[in-house]
């Protein structure tokens, strides 16, 4: 048997109140429903009294969330937690999370109270938000700067009071792992029959580490936010607590109720929604998670993925790990690469090629497919593939997206076709039309700005689907409709790389 860990998401709350991060109330209705669909236990979809659109965004996501708890945050303040109620009134299970400081910090100078005046204001808004409903969290701000004998008196008046879970915030980032641990351990061993709860802030790049040390001193309740955004520095990362209870088990003793395999759409959808990008390495959902460029680790890969991958990327809904060809690669790769576009390499084959490749990717920041074909078959024998030369879209008076990208194919000069959603999914759809019948499904698109000695370009990665196969395409322009362009048309000359396709293509 394992504990069941409570997942708290507060993307809609705290997630939102990272600078710049304000979604729309629709778009924060869709992804409350896809925390949801997988399974998370409790969202906080506002801050009830902090505008009248957050207390009508909650009354939404009350009225459209069959499964998950909705929470309304409000401060020890009367007004606040009637808001909350309000905005509550239609949840199928509703709960009021309302919180008072506990740290000198900001009792003395943020507050001007007493400590006899917070634990009075403590028991009477936690009673008060009692009234209106059974489900009371309270949460004690900065309690991880606090005095632990006071810390010790405003959760007992809480829990009096009719608290069911309590919140130990470490609101600043501040403390370690062990002190965190310590901390929750006294507090789970005094208020043995209390859910505590644990909320961690990454100003330290602590937030994961401490959220688990919290767990491991009897906290069974996380809150954290998708891809960890959040004041500041953000909060711990969902994924990564959850994937953190999943990998870990056997020594955790603990699991959630998360469907893992909907976190990385989900990450890729609240990306989308904020408008903040997924950093490459970050833990889990980052676009390098499941990505190997070293020789080293490409070799024990291709014998065996446990080697160096501690859980599968379909785990969390991710379709494939990468090999990424570039100067770190070795020959196993090499040949891998080779093999898996038909073409059989001899030793001796193979070893020509690999020189070849290796200065390639020693002049270039990044091999593309054509480079690494050209280092395989230098001669005139090389397998054909699509060059990008062009790209127009228009859109009509009807809104209606048209493109018509340029490529050149088996030396031939043509012009694919096609309409779309907007100007990338038709540029996509044009592509795609290169093969009549071929027709891959759009599985992932990314694309930001880079920076490098002072010129700005657009990096595009993407993944396409074939035969329920994946394929990625990597790019770079200093236009982004040309880097989109022609990531999807390196993924398509890996399809088209195949024997199968190889007359076709020729025969232009």
């Amino acid at each position: 048997m394992t504990d069941r860990v409570i997942i708290f998401d507060t993307t809609l709350r705290d997630g939102e109140q990272s600078p710049g991060a304000t979604m729309f109330a629709q778009e924060k209705i869709n992804l409350a429903g896809m925390l949801d669909d997988m399974g998370v236990d409790v969202i906080e979809a506002g801050f009830a009294a902090a505008s009248p659109g957050d207390l009508a965004c909650i009354q939404e996501v009350s009225r459209n969330v069959r499964n998950a708890t909705i929470c309304s945050l409000a401060r020890g303040i009367k007004g606040d937690i009637e808001a909350s109620a309000q905005a509550l009134e239609f949840a199928q299970k509703p709960r009021i999370h309302t919180f008072m400081s506990t740290s000198d910090l900001h009792i003395i100078h943020q507050f001007r109270m007493s400590h006899e005046q917070v634990l009075e204001t403590i028991d009477s808004t936690v009673r008060y938000a009692r009234s209106f409903c059974d489900d009371v969290e309270w949460s004690a701000m900065d309690a991880t700067r606090s005095d632990m004998s006071f810390l010790m008196k405003a959760v007992g008046t809480a829990v009096l009071a009719g608290a069911r879970t309590v919140n130990i915030p470490d609101t600043v980032g501040y403390t370690m792992p062990h002190e965190y641990h310590g901390m929750i351990s006294q507090l789970v061993q005094a208020f043995p029959q209390t859910i505590f709860s644990v909320h961690c802030h990454n100003d330290l790049g602590m937030a994961t580490a401490n959220s688990i040390a919290g767990v491991m001193g009897g906290a069974r309740q996380i809150e954290c936010t998708i891809n960890g955004i959040g004041e500041r520095a953000g909060n711990a990362a969902l994924e990564e607590v959850v994937m953190a209870l999943k990998t870990r088990q056997a020594i955790l003793g603990c699991d959630t109720a998360i469907d893992t395999r909907q976190i990385y759409n989900l990450s890729r959808a609240a990306s989308g929604m904020t408008g903040f990008p997924i950093q490459k390495n970050k833990a889990i959902v980052g676009w390098n998670a499941f990505a190997h460029e070293s020789g080293i680790h490409q070799d024990g890969m291709l014998k065996n993925r446990d080697t160096y991958e501690i859980m599968s990327p379909m785990s969390v809904g991710i379709t494939h790990s990468q090999m990424i060809m570039g100067k770190h690669s070795g020959r196993a790769a090499l040949a891998n690469w080779a093999a898996e576009r038909g073409i059989v390499l001899d030793k001796d084959a193979l070893n020509e090629a690999f020189i070849v490749f290796k200065t390639i990717a020693d002049s270039k920041k990044h091999v593309s497919d054509g480079d690494i074909f050209s280092a395989i078959q230098p001669s005139s024998e090389t397998v054909q593939h699509l060059e990008l030369l062009s790209v127009q879209t228009t859109q009509d008076e009807f809104g209606q997206n048209s493109a018509d990208v340029g490529v050149a194919i088996a030396g031939n000069q043509v012009t694919l076709s096609a309409q779309g959603d907007g100007p990338v999914n038709a540029v996509f759809n044009a592509i795609g039309t290169v093969i009549p019948g071929l027709a891959p499904q759009l599985q992932d698109h990314d694309v930001h700005g880079v920076s490098y000695q002072g010129h700005t370009q657009s990096e595009s990665r993407i993944t396409i689907l074939y035969q329920d196969k994946p394929y990625t395409g990597h790019a770079y322009d200093v236009d982004t409709m040309m880097a989109s362009a022609s990531a999807y048309i390196s993924a398509m000359n890996k399809i088209l790389a195949q024997p199968a396709y190889r007359s076709i293509v020729e025969g232009f």
